[in-house]
């Protein structure tokens, strides 16, 4: 149902959505905590930078604004010893939307929280909070697009984007597939922001509500989009710009964060000694068959390279049919769930193989992860300790 105050699906819109997904290889996840002993890991992003300055309004600059926010969430939760706080910037400086949530996608995040400010032609006043899906609302399409017309400024834009038209609606619904795995927890985090603007800081509530950002589509973990006002709006521009506006701006994101966190830790804690052997023994292996996909054995401390090509939280069965007859496939645990594996090497270039068979297959996001010794560690690591 939808509400005048946050966006909620209905039964039927659930259902419907769940179906889209399972059609498409794509899995829905429930509210999973992260493990107790694991660091919470936070993505923080400062939306457009460097020749991007976003939106202008009253003369303000977005990009400065969104930055000095970014920052100051990320000082409040590095005081916190279990939350590692990693940005897509942290300077004057721009950054491709993809490689934004590459930067999540390969630090294992948790949560990627994207911080912007509104302009429109009128009065309009007030924060909102996104999550990525479909909304009839033209004016959700509108600051949707303005965030998305960013992408015609990097290079190689119609590669890294192919197919996409910010003017078109349908090429939204082709975004939403992504996150969808994550919407209730997106949502989630999402009211409990807007609560504290509107709570705390008394601050105009636009709501929760769905659109369709790239910048939100490219991370497999719960994400959101802040707009944490309008620069157009005189008096909303001037509380956006000064010192202390920021700081409670920030504060109010900075204790969403930290309630979702707490709400998600207090349904499961570290403990999975309910599964049986079994289970945990399938967890690790690859199923049989290789596909034509050569894997190596494993010398002792020798990087290991796979292609991480979905998440979710539904335990599938690692048979070719369920991951459009790829295989050998591998999974996970991770917060939300289970993460999914597409073959296994000690050659980076053959891992480049590997995902290109995986985007040619429909896994567009796919991308490569790396591990020594069962641990997960960069491939940047990987690369400068003798794997090629």
């Amino acid at each position: 149902m939808l509400s005048s105050d946050y966006f909620i699906f209905g039964k039927k819109g659930l259902l419907w959505f769940s179906i889209l997904f399972i059609t498409i290889g794509c899995f829905s996840v429930p509210t999973v905590a992260q493990s107790a002993k694991d660091r919470f890991k936070v993505v923080l992003d400062a939306g457009h930078g460097g020749s991007d300055p976003g939106n202008l309004g009253g003369g303000y600059k977005e990009k400065d604004i969104a930055l000095k926010i970014a920052l100051a969430v990320g000082a409040m939760l590095q005081k916190e010893e279990d939350i590692e706080v990693i940005y897509t910037r942290k300077t004057d400086k721009f950054v491709d939307l993809f490689v934004r949530g590459k930067i999540a996608n390969e630090a294992n995040a948790d949560l990627f929280v994207s911080i912007h400010c509104n302009a429109h032609s009128s009065s309009a006043n007030g924060t909102e909070t996104f999550v990525l899906g479909l909304d009839s609302n033209r004016r959700n399409f509108e600051v949707a697009k303005a965030e998305n017309s960013v992408i015609y400024l990097e290079e190689d834009y119609e590669t890294n984007y192919a197919g996409y038209d910010i003017n078109s609606p349908e090429s939204f619904i082709a975004l939403t597939l992504m996150q969808e795995e994550f919407l209730d927890q997106s949502i989630m985090l999402a009211k409990h922001i807007q609560d504290n603007f509107t709570k705390k800081l008394k601050r105009r509530n636009r709501g929760v509500k769905q659109a369709g950002f790239i910048v939100l589509h490219q991370t497999f973990m719960p994400s959101v989009l802040v707009e944490v006002g309008f620069l157009t709006y005189k008096p909303e521009g001037r509380y956006l710009s000064s010192a202390s506006g920021q700081a409670e701006i920030a504060r109010s994101i900075g204790a969403g964060i930290l309630a979702y966190k707490e709400s998600v830790q207090e349904n499961v804690g570290s403990d999975f000694s309910f599964e049986s052997q079994k289970e945990v023994a399938e967890d690790t292996l690859s199923v049989s068959g290789t596909n034509g996909v050569k894997v190596h054995d494993k010398p002792l401390h020798t990087a290991t390279f796979k292609v991480q090509i979905a998440a979710g939280g539904t335990a599938l069965k690692l048979t070719p049919a369920n991951f459009k007859g790829l295989e050998p496939i591998s999974k996970e645990r991770f917060s939300g769930g289970y993460r999914y594996f597409y073959g296994e090497t000690h050659t980076f270039d053959v891992a480049k193989e590997l995902q290109a068979t995986a985007i040619a297959k429909g896994y567009s996001g796919a991308f490569i992860v790396a591990f020594r010794d069962g641990a997960r560690i960069t491939v940047e690591e990987a690369l400068n300790n003798g794997s090629n």
